[in-house]
């Protein structure tokens, strides 16, 4: 969980960076949504293992083990990402994980509650409240530097709606994954399905900002690192689609949180980005969201004991 969600940090510092020189965040989403889909088109068309689990798409969809609009769950990731590139350039990485997060852990207690993941209903018990709680607060605890001091809060406020609604979305695009992955036995269909979507989707909007708007597209930048965005998405989506599968959908959103704020603590302290800010409240506030997802994850824990 916590390596899946490292992955998340490093695709928003590369697609915040692409939007920048790009000067066009359509286009800097569309670029990592269609380098992911072309290196998925690669996995699951070009090797043994990737051709033998697209042989059971059709099968599971005959047999109802798979919805068709399971298939659109990758235009949530294409909105995800736009939300990256829309956002964070205003608003700032720390505000922009807040709503995520905060988006995330809400997602993840609804979806679990209704059985949206491939583990069924669970029922909301007072560990799982508890850690939820803590993730969010932890989570604004580790960005408290870059918020103290500014006008971001207000800038937050008007903003929200956009991070927040990815995160919630983006939960359930995970639950939604993890159906196909266990009706698969693999994470390939689920993740070339995710990225072929999102693809469309933001091509879509690209091509619509184009006619509406106005505007060539810029030079792209020619340094490698600015395309792989799509690459770590794809571990993101992957992985994420798997632990599901595992923990349900609260537990595994936790997980992922956790990577991305130590994603995010090791980026600043390895590859500091301009205004970041690593202060003990960053390094405390990152610890506790591990205390939060091992709180949250004790009832099944306990339950796994048991048996």
């Amino acid at each position: 969980m916590i390596l899946a969600g490292m992955a998340i940090p490093g695709q928003g510092r590369v697609n915040a960076a692409l939007s920048a020189e790009t000067g066009d965040p359509y286009l800097a989403a569309l670029l990592s949504f269609s380098i992911g889909f072309v290196v998925m088109c690669a996995i699951a068309f070009l090797t043994p293992g990737g051709r033998r689990t697209m042989a059971r798409v059709r099968p599971a969809m005959r047999s109802g083990a798979v919805k068709w609009w399971y298939l659109l769950a990758g235009c949530v990731g294409g909105y995800f990402v736009l939300t990256q590139t829309l956002t964070i350039g205003m608003i700032g990485v720390a505000v922009f994980t807040v709503a995520v997060v905060t988006g995330q852990t809400v997602g993840g207690l609804v979806w679990d509650r209704v059985g949206l993941g491939p583990t069924g209903r669970r029922r909301i018990s007072p560990m799982r409240f508890l850690g939820a709680i803590l993730t969010v607060i932890a989570v604004a605890w580790a960005v408290s530097p870059q918020l103290s001091g500014t006008d971001r809060e207000l800038v937050w406020l008007l903003l929200v709606i956009l991070p927040f609604s990815g995160g919630f979305l983006n939960a359930g695009q995970q639950a939604v994954n993890g159906r196909q992955s266990a009706a698969y036995r693999s994470p390939i269909p689920a993740t070339f399905f995710n990225f072929g979507a999102g693809s469309v989707l933001l091509l879509l909007v690209w091509s619509g900002k184009l006619l509406f708007a106005g505007g060539a597209p810029g030079s792209l930048p020619t340094a490698w690192w600015y395309y792989i965005g799509g690459p770590l998405g794809i571990v993101f989506i992957a992985v994420g689609a798997l632990l599901v599968t595992q923990v349900g959908v609260l537990v595994a959103a936790m997980g992922m949180i956790a990577g991305q704020l130590l994603g995010s603590l090791l980026l600043d302290v390895v590859v500091p980005a301009p205004g970041s800010v690593v202060t003990t409240a960053t390094v405390l506030g990152t610890l506790m969201t591990l205390v939060a997802v091992v709180v949250a994850s004790l009832p099944d824990l306990m339950r796994g004991r048991g048996r």
